[in-house]
């Protein structure tokens, strides 16, 4: 039986909620070991069993720490290897956004021991898992968002990834913590509280793997040949304008290879300068050759508008037709710096080319690719998973481009594919995914792999993709429902512990 640290050994407390947080990274990919996650939480429940809000504030944020700190700090590659700063300075402002991010669990803690004043039973079933979502939620739009390493993402291949058609990376990631908090039933309570708390865990996970079955999305037609192509080019290497020609042949050598599939997708930014400086000797040429060849291509380039000199980071389809789509949603630091004016001499340290792209005015996520609509995200945007559902029920598949090389050979390919695959299987629709370095995928409706190019290697992957109509009741509904019901949780939680229902499990 699990037993609560001592409220009188602070110190073990808080080790244990440290240690917590850095263990559940083991059921995020690349490991996938999504039991860890519930070994985690229980942890974290016990770490917080007993404690007053201010102990629950630090334990809160040492959770937090545990967690980004070995789920997230890959953030120091960008930083030094790519952003030119001293190893030093990369590792410090890591450490302070890891640090701050942590603050998000420690208001969960926090919160979760100044509410919990009812049965023992309340925090873990009911406040526990309404808190962290709507804190997980928050961290996901707050300040532009941080939506990485969200709970649900660990059960894609799980029992319980069968409800993200339903509720999405959030829902999942409720349905993690319930059955976090009736595991803790199961080991603390007695009686029929135990039964219960069994008979809750098989209803939920049975009820995941049956959802696994249903399709909630139909075939709209023929399936067509699609490639993604992954030309590995260092980062380094890049933005190199000596590098520009060996680049462009490397991507079409491994595009006319493939010109006998209907549709052919590059990375981000594949082409490392401006529309109007290529259109006349690369774009033209590319798109003609693929009318006469039947094919369709998608690839990444950054645009600038001639009048206002702005410039964006953008998706461009050729082919039988030409449309863009400009990225919606930057990443802070990486493609526009905020508060710019108040940094001061503090922006020079953020040496990143093309950092100061402005945003695309799409109302929605869609591009034209030949007779076809894609539902597309560049880069960072598949991590929010409303904006990638604003392009259903139109879009008949989905297209993520990426360019992962900032973050070398860490765990942030590899979580990034992760989440990727969520989106599909929360939309019902195949996914093409190409990155510069890798990891590049196919992805089918139910979020199952088709195939991949491994990180780091130059190469293609063709597979058979099958375009989707309809619309999931997540593509519908949204976040409302899961983050109603994490409220909803919360506030029956408060009403419990307000009129002094006292009744325990326990007893």
């Amino acid at each position: 039986m699990l037993s609560p640290p001592s409220r009188s050994s602070p110190l073990l407390s808080a080790v244990l909620a440290c240690a917590s947080g850095a263990v559940m990274v083991l059921g995020f990919a690349p490991f996938g070991w999504y039991p860890f996650v519930f070994i985690g939480l229980l942890g974290f429940l016990a770490a917080l069993n007993g404690a007053s809000p201010k102990a629950g504030l630090l334990r809160g944020w040492l959770f937090g720490v545990g967690l980004m700190g070995f789920g997230v700090f890959w953030i120091r590659i960008s930083l030094n290897e790519f952003g030119n700063m001293d190893t030093w300075v990369a590792h410090l402002l890591t450490a302070v956004f890891v640090s701050t991010i942590a603050l998000f669990f420690g208001l969960l803690g926090w919160l979760a021991r100044r509410l919990d004043r009812g049965p023992t039973w309340l925090g873990p079933l009911l406040l526990f898992p309404g808190l962290y979502i709507l804190v997980e939620w928050l961290r996901g739009w707050l300040f532009t968002g941080f939506p990485w390493l969200s709970l649900g993402y660990t059960q894609i291949d799980g029992p319980l990834g069968g409800f993200a058609p339903l509720l999405g990376v959030y829902g999942v990631g409720l349905l993690i913590l319930l059955s976090a908090g009736l595991l803790w039933g199961l080991l603390r309570w007695s009686g029929r509280g135990r039964v219960a708390a069994g008979v809750a865990l098989v209803l939920i996970w049975g009820g995941g793997m049956l959802l696994k079955q249903v399709s909630w999305t139909d075939p709209s037609g023929p399936s067509f040949r699609a490639a993604v192509v992954q030309a590995s080019i260092p980062q380094s290497m890049k933005w190199d304008p000596e590098q520009l020609v060996s680049t462009m042949e490397l991507y079409w050598d491994l595009t006319e290879r493939n010109l006998d599939a209907d549709l052919v997708v590059w990375p981000e930014t594949a082409i490392p300068d401006f529309l109007h400086h290529v259109r006349g000797v690369l774009i033209e040429p590319m798109a003609a050759r693929a009318r006469e060849e039947g094919t369709e291509i998608v690839l990444g380039i950054p645009v600038m508008e001639s009048d206002t000199g702005r410039h964006f980071n953008a998706l461009l389809s050729i082919g039988s037709r030409e449309d863009l789509y400009a990225k919606r949603h930057l990443v802070p630091f990486g493609e526009f710096m905020p508060f710019k004016a108040w940094l001061g001499p503090l922006v020079d340290l953020f040496e990143v080319p093309l950092s100061d792209f402005s945003r695309g005015s799409s109302e929605r996520p869609l591009l034209a690719v030949g007779d076809r609509l894609a539902g597309v995200s560049i880069c960072y945007e598949d991590a929010f998973p409303a904006e990638v559902s604003q392009a259903l029920p139109e879009a008949e598949f989905l297209i993520n481009v990426s360019n992962d090389a900032w973050f070398g050979d860490s765990l942030a390919p590899h979580q990034h594919l992760e989440m990727a695959r969520m989106r599909a299987l929360e939309n019902g629709r195949y996914l093409l995914r190409a990155t510069n370095t890798g990891i590049s995928a196919i992805i089918d409706q139910r979020g199952r792999v088709l195939g991949v190019i491994p990180a780091f290697v130059r190469g293609d992957f063709v597979a058979e993709v099958r375009p989707y109509a309809g619309a999931t009741p997540y593509a519908k509904i949204g976040n409302g429902l899961s983050i109603g019901l994490a409220a909803g949780m919360v506030l029956v939680g408060l009403g419990v512990a307000r009129f002094g229902y006292s009744r325990s499990v326990e007893a």
